[in-house]
């Protein structure tokens, strides 16, 4: 591996300009296929296998033309303090905004509240009129919104307090927002600091927009949404510039140990470019086996954040060392820039790592114990996990959405947010009418529902939907419960009149999503864990090292999930992070974030302990191998991680709600990964084991393949030698730093 790395990063160094060229080339082609790519079609959310799913397909199927998928508005008015909606001047006012509506553009229909059963509530204050698209929510034209939200303000000019919710206006993907160019720019000031020179600083950044624009690009021309976009955004942005990070720092310390500047990259490239190729595989790993929990959407955000590493990946072992031939000298520090070799006298100083090292392996224990004691307190909030599928209850208060979900609370109960929809498949029943019947009765029986609807039935007379308001909001507890009586009262129906009753709806699917991540669990942390376990086993050549790893990670992955009830179920912090509404956690979120912390954590893992690994190879003692690790790696650890974190915190000032989760988790979960578990449990747990942590029973290291990552082959000879190169060639283009 190292070999291979070696001759190529030597090549990208000597013919810089034909790599530079080819990555420009890459970029604008891809660049150019995503602006001529058709708009993507919206991430329908399907569950197959699940309840919820086969309803949806059975009223596709049964009610061709319907199309369940199609946007849909809900107006909601509201009389004036003290007066009814039914009065007259405010009924003619909601008939004239209900008639102007309904004749409008991409308008299949909009339903008059005064003519429909139960849309007047019972104290006359509040009406509601449903509107229905003939298309899906993206393809609704910016006239057919601005015509919906005019028709509002028509009533509000009318003295009705008019407020808006549904599909149709769901706001587009969000790419990127301010707070996401200052985790750039927060990472540009880290970079600077760390390595004390624009060039060194700039090159990472450079790299990761490269990674991201050629991996974003193509993530777009193959015809993927935005919603897709924004994990393989958000982590190609963060890795790119982590990978760069440790490569450059590989550079500078070959330059510092009397290296060409070719030798110096190629053996960057080798040494520290092959723990990055097996960090960015343990992403890739965590990242596509998100495909195992069976959630199409899931799937397609796994594998294209995955694409985007790989991209990530390559960029660093390609047009990074192509760059650093254009900045040979203007990437060292400012004095050995000037030739006084401080450097080298530098390195012989104890750093804040070493200090660190050092004194963790003289109180092992004691640390280990503290640092273990401390994420379990703030794991703590965790056990309180609640999952759910939060709608426009979770908006603030200052969107039409939230304003139109409270009103309609007010007016008619809080279950009439969260209706259930009840289809009866009546086609092998015989009497299809009756058995519906029977179905409607025995929901209006059921404790829990307050009104159920009349069986609405299909051309064919063979399927019939039904519409069941609880008495319990959406994300309450007793509403679960209701769904799962319903289902068991199913099978009495099947059994008496051949009929099949499906539920489903946002609560439904909210329960379906739950059962489904939670039953993929524990196969995908087999899958992932099993793969990445024994890749690190192939890296350390230990048995004791991965296992630490992984355990290592649960400490850091059950720490986030405490932080994220903490904030939005308890709404500690709420008000600084903007989240205005607690409530339940995505019911995806404890499987994707499992996911994506198991790669980042095992990055960190890698890029610190193969360091270790590397000083206890060449002869050093177990503890001063660790100490030589955190010598070389800490600080390069902890910049990379403060990096990642606010890369990933840029994404918490975004308004969808699941991208403020990611947010929050991602950088909480860097947080206590790098500067607790690796910089503190790790070198503890080395400390105590000692040369125990390295030990691999010789029958499996003469199976598992010798992969070098420690660069040892480049130590002894290395590869054939090619012919020389001036050791400090200057860049033929000026450039000025």
């Amino acid at each position: 591996m190292a070999t291979f790395l070696y001759r190529l990063g030597r090549f990208s160094f000597r013919r810089r300009r034909l790599v530079a060229l080819l990555w420009v080339v890459v970029l604008a082609a891809c660049a150019f296929a995503a602006a001529k790519a058709p708009t993507a079609p919206e991430d329908g959310f399907s569950m197959p296998g699940t309840e919820s799913q086969k309803a949806f397909d059975l009223l596709d199927q049964r009610f061709p033309g319907g199309n369940s998928n199609a946007a849909d508005a809900r107006i909601v008015f509201v009389a004036p303090e003290g007066q009814k909606v039914t009065a007259g001047p405010n009924k003619a006012a909601i008939e004239k905004i209900v008639a102007d509506v309904a004749g409008g553009d991409q308008v299949k229909g909009a339903l008059d509240p005064f003519k429909m059963a139960g849309a007047v509530s019972k104290d006359g204050t509040t009406a509601y009129s449903t509107v229905s698209y003939d298309v899906q929510s993206i393809d609704l034209t910016t006239a057919t919104k601005k015509a919906l939200e005019d028709t509002a303000e028509k009533g509000r000019d009318a003295g009705l307090t008019v407020e808006l919710g549904g599909s149709a206006l769901v706001p587009e993907s969000e790419m990127g927002g301010t707070t996401e160019l200052v985790g750039v720019a927060a990472a540009a000031v880290v970079l600077l600091i760390t390595f004390g020179s624009l060039a060194a600083a700039g090159l990472p950044l450079l790299t990761a927009i490269v990674g991201i624009g050629v991996g974003v690009a193509s993530i777009v021309a193959i015809g993927m949404s935005t919603t897709t976009t924004t994990l393989a955004l958000m982590l190609g942005l963060a890795v790119g510039i982590d990978y760069a990070l440790f490569i450059v720092s590989r550079y500078r310390t070959e330059r510092a140990e009397g290296h060409g500047a070719e030798e110096a990259a190629a053996r960057a490239v080798g040494t520290a470019g092959s723990a990055v190729v097996f960090a960015g595989l343990t992403v890739v790993i965590a990242l596509a086996g998100l495909a195992v929990v069976g959630i199409p959407v899931l799937t397609k955000m796994g594998l294209a954040a995955a694409s985007t590493v790989v991209i990530a990946v390559l960029v660093a072992m390609t047009l990074l060392p192509a760059l650093l031939g254009f900045f040979q000298k203007a990437v060292l520090p400012r004095s050995r820039r000037k030739g006084h070799g401080g450097q080298r006298a530098k390195d012989g100083r104890p750093n804040l790592g070493t200090r660190w090292a050092r004194f963790v392996i003289r109180r092992p224990l004691a640390v280990l114990v503290l640092g273990i004691l401390g994420l379990g307190l703030i794991s703590v909030p965790a056990l309180d996990l609640q999952l759910g599928m939060p709608g426009d209850e979770a908006k603030s208060t200052s969107t039409t959405q939230r304003r139109a979900y409270d009103a309609l609370a007010d007016g008619f109960g809080p279950g009439f947010n969260g209706p259930l929809t009840v289809v009866v498949d009546a086609k092998a029943a015989k009497d299809p009418k009756a058995a519906a019947a029977q179905a409607a009765e025995q929901l209006t029986a059921t404790r829990g529902v307050v009104v159920t609807t009349p069986p609405a039935f299909n051309e064919a007379g063979d399927t019939a939907v039904l519409t069941a308001v609880p008495a319990t909001g959406p994300s309450s507890e007793d509403t679960t419960e209701l769904v799962r009586t319903i289902r068991d009262e199913a099978r009495g129906l099947e059994s008496g009149t051949g009929a099949t009753m499906l539920v489903t709806g946002a609560t439904a699917v909210n329960i379906d999503v739950s059962q489904k991540v939670t039953d993929a669990l524990v196969p995908y942390l087999a899958l992932v864990v099993g793969l990445a376990f024994l890749l690190l086993m192939v890296v350390f050549r230990s048995l004791l090292v991965p296992l630490k790893a992984a355990l290592g990670f649960l400490l850091s992955v059950t720490a986030a999930f405490g932080t994220i009830v903490a904030v939005f179920q308890w709404g500690w912090l709420a008000d600084a992070l903007g989240v205005e509404q607690t409530g339940p956690v995505m019911s995806m979120m404890p499987i994707f974030l499992i996911g994506v912390v198991f790669g980042l954590a095992m990055d960190y893992e890698v890029f610190l302990v193969t360091r270790m690994r590397e000083a206890y190879v060449h002869g050093e003692r177990p503890g001063e191998a660790i100490v030589t690790g955190f010598r070389h790696s800490a600080r390069v650890v902890g910049a990379a991680a403060v990096i990642m974190i606010a890369v990933f915190a840029g994404f918490i000032g975004m308004s969808e709600s699941m991208i403020k989760m990611m947010g929050v988790g991602l950088a909480s979960a860097v947080f206590f990964d790098a500067f607790v578990v690796r910089m503190t449990v790790v070198p503890a747990v080395l400390a105590l084991l000692g040369d125990r942590a390295w030990w691999l029973p010789k029958w499996l290291a003469k199976v598992l393949p010798q992969v070098d990552v420690e660069g040892e082959k480049l130590n002894h000879g290395g590869p054939a030698a090619p012919a020389p190169a001036p050791a400090e060639e200057p860049a033929p283009d000026p450039v000025r730093v």
